[in-house]
């Protein structure tokens, strides 16, 4: 077996069998029980016997086979390097709306990788076109029950989809389709908007035929196309402006009431940026049927005023002046200092900072797409005190205190020595921040370093 289809161990959790067998990181995974693993999802399944013969390859390329038992339901505790051993699945279309494909140049490496991997769907819920999946990717769906998967289905109509993926094997989405729900699995379904090209009629032919999918289909979000002005692609794409927004939201509405009346639950979403875009409330927390597309932008405004709400704030009043400047994209600045001001604190100041998006371009507004230099480049232009700064904790890479452009949150820190940087995620932890900033702190120690890119990878950072 080739050494990179082995798994990468990352890291060892303290009082795990990983730590009694002293394995350390860096160690690699060849095989248990003589299976070969391409994926996390094979090392679960080999890890479910009780007697386990675990070939492992150390640093040095030295083998070692460790015998043990163990109980049946007892995990190894690692983390690997990648969750795919053998090579995410990358992508082969040419998506006339591919952000990865609109990135700046001359960054990171990793936010260029255009996964289109069923098996990271299923892990991570990023969505996946299945343009690249064959007899033996739905044989093994249904031998490991992979379900839900996520899926970019865009449009229904096969020949539209085959000339927006730029594939011709695109045009086989019902059969693909077909071919999940054979295998036993549920999916979630993602159309990216493009105005002129997949909305009007065809998103009307969209809906009906993922509707009549049901209950395979468990849901259906629908997302603006994001553009940067580093995209190269000839194709002509046009983002919404507040009256398509406002079109886009009257025509799902339909389906959501008929959807509601037969069976209670609202089953298809509009992105957050719909709403905000055409200057209307976002929808409540029972719209959302327990936001099964979270991570993928749908609710997150919600959500975020949610958390706010059931949070309790601190005490009253601060014994010295607090002058925190909170940093956000565009899109959600008039929701921030909307609860902002319900806060009223002795003391307190605060101040909302938009950031511009000089970096990707204007016409991208989300938090999460943020870079350290637009940011300081907005708060160097402010006069006024400053005790401390809140930025989006989604503008930094899961796991590190990295910004998009390499520069560092301790770099960032260093850039303002008179004021500390907390960063912020969900509405918990916003209001928190603004009620007791004089202990609040966040530790980000324990989390998971798993990141990928997808390619409506823009679509989660829209939450502040």
């Amino acid at each position: 077996m080739s050494k990179q289809h082995a798994g990468v161990i990352l890291r060892i959790y303290p009082g795990s069998l990983a730590e009694e067998l002293e394995l350390v990181p860096g160690d690699k995974i060849v095989s248990i029980n003589g299976q070969e693993l391409r994926d996390i999802i094979d090392l679960s399944f080999a890890m479910a016997d009780e007697e386990i013969d675990l070939l492992i390859e150390h640093a040095d390329g030295e083998q070692e086979m460790i015998s043990f038992d163990k109980e049946l339901d007892e995990e190894l505790g690692v983390e690997f390097e990648s969750a795919v051993f053998d090579g995410i699945r990358n992508c082969a279309n040419h998506c006339y709306f591919c952000f990865v494909d609109m990135i700046a140049p001359n960054m990171r490496g990793s936010l260029s990788i255009k996964d289109d991997d069923y098996r990271l769907s299923f892990l991570y819920g990023n969505f996946v076109t299945m343009t690249n999946m064959g007899p033996a990717d739905f044989k093994r769906i249904e031998q490991f029950h992979l379900s839900p998967l996520y899926v970019s289905v865009q449009c229904m109509n096969p020949e539209l989809r085959a000339q927006m993926l730029r594939c011709k094997g695109a045009a086989r989405i019902a059969e693909q389709l077909d071919n999940l729900e054979r295998a036993g699995a549920d999916y979630h379904t993602q159309v990216v908007l493009c105005s002129g090209l997949n909305d009007g009629e065809e998103l009307e032919r969209t809906i009906r035929e993922i509707v009549a999918r049901r209950p395979h289909a468990q849901s259906l979000a629908i997302v603006p196309v994001g553009i940067t002005k580093y995209r190269t692609d000839p194709f002509p794409l046009t983002q919404f402006d507040a009256a398509g927004a406002a079109r886009v939201i009257d025509q799902v509405e339909k389906w959501q009431r008929k959807i509601q009346q037969e069976e209670g639950r609202t089953f298809i979403y509009l992105g957050d940026e719909f709403y905000l875009l055409a200057g209307r409330e976002v929808p409540p927390s029972e719209f959302y049927d327990g936001f099964p597309q979270l991570d993928n932008g749908i609710g997150l405004t919600r959500n975020f005023i949610n958390d706010w709400e059931k949070t309790a704030s601190a005490a009253a009043a601060y014994d010295e002046p607090v002058y925190l400047d909170v940093v956000s994209g565009t899109s959600v600045a008039p929701m921030l200092e909307k609860l902002a001001a319900s806060l009223p604190k002795e003391n307190l100041h605060v101040r909302i900072v938009p950031v511009e998006n000089d970096h990707f371009g204007h016409t991208v507004n989300v938090s999460g797409l943020l870079t350290a230099k637009d940011i300081m480049r907005t708060l160097d232009g402010l006069e006024g005190r400053r005790t401390g700064i809140l930025i989006p904790e989604s503008a930094l890479r899961s796991g590190e205190d990295i910004f998009l452009d390499d520069v560092t949150l301790q770099e960032l820190q260093a850039h303002y020595p008179d004021a500390r940087i907390e960063p912020v995620q969900g509405g918990r932890d916003f209001r928190e921040a603004l009620s007791g900033w004089t202990t609040y702190h966040k530790d980000r120690q324990g989390e998971t370093a798993y990141t990928w890119q997808s390619n409506a990878g823009y679509t989660k950072n829209i939450q502040y």
